[in-house]
């Protein structure tokens, strides 16, 4: 595949990711939006979060017929072209009426992340990055904070159900210990959007799957920061443990989840 070929779908994503932006605008703080079931413990999933998948499906497959796609809400498989999707990331705070989701849409080829879109439809802020080519807010560049140590430095350390609370007790802990601040917000494709324009320094969870993070990962890269690898192949269908953060506070953030004796590589 060449750069044409992916820069023509890095724009029909962020087309795409407004759309979808739309339609979750139009649910967002009404009765429908509070209509939804659980999927697990503190995991919705509502009519926008189906509607969104459907649509975005059906354009992706619509335009690069080719194309394998996998999404949060339908599934799918590992493909060489491949569209990883999370609908709504945040869907709790979305059916609470909590303006902090978005739209995540990635473009993979042969396993690596190549185009990254993150819609804030609530900002109206669209963010993207192309390997190798930056990454953007509303087509302006974006870059990480200049951070200048922990004691400067604020990170989103994502909560999970899918461990025990004292692993995330333990990571808190250890934060606030050494000088970190910490929020957690609920959304990994905004936590980690955040960091690459410069908001917050640092973003992690013990749990994530692709279509969290891939979008969201590149961002950081292309805007200068640091991000860990997440596992191609069957890995993309798998929960794994995500970093990413300016570069000042890469190694303090690194052993600090390392020192969690009972966490997974």
């Amino acid at each position: 595949m060449i750069g044409d070929d992916i820069d023509r779908r890095h724009r029909f994503a962020q087309d795409c990711a407004r759309q979808a932006g739309a339609i979750a605008r139009r649910y967002f703080r009404s009765d429908e939006a509070l209509s939804s079931f659980e999927k697990g413990r503190h995991d919705p999933v509502t009519q926008a979060d189906l509607e969104i998948d459907r649509f975005l499906i059906d354009q992706l497959a619509g335009a690069f017929p080719a194309d394998g796609i996998l999404t949060e809400e339908t599934g799918g498989s590992p493909a060489r072209h491949l569209w990883v999707i999370d609908p709504i990331d945040g869907t709790l705070n979305f059916a609470r009426g909590i303006a902090h989701f978005a739209v995540s849409i990635a473009f993979c080829v042969d396993g690596r992340t190549e185009s990254g879109v993150v819609y804030d439809p609530i900002a109206d802020e669209i963010f993207s990055a192309r390997r190798g080519q930056g990454a953007f807010c509303n087509g302006s560049p974006i870059s990480v904070r200049t951070t200048r140590g922990p004691s400067d430095a604020v990170v989103d350390a994502g909560y999970s159900l899918r461990h025990p609370t004292a692993y995330y007790l333990g990571l808190i802990g250890r934060l606030l210990a050494n000088d970190y601040a910490f929020v957690q917000n609920g959304s990994a494709a905004m936590g980690l959007a955040q960091v690459a324009c410069g908001r917050i320094d640092g973003f992690c969870e013990l749990s994530l799957k692709s279509w969290d993070v891939l979008a969201g990962l590149l961002l950081v890269e292309e805007s200068g920061g640091w991000a860990s690898d997440f596992p191609r192949g069957p890995g993309l269908l798998q929960d794994h443990k995500v970093l990413a953060c300016t570069r000042a506070i890469r190694q303090s953030l690194q052993d600090l989840l390392q020192a969690e004796q009972a966490w997974p590589a």
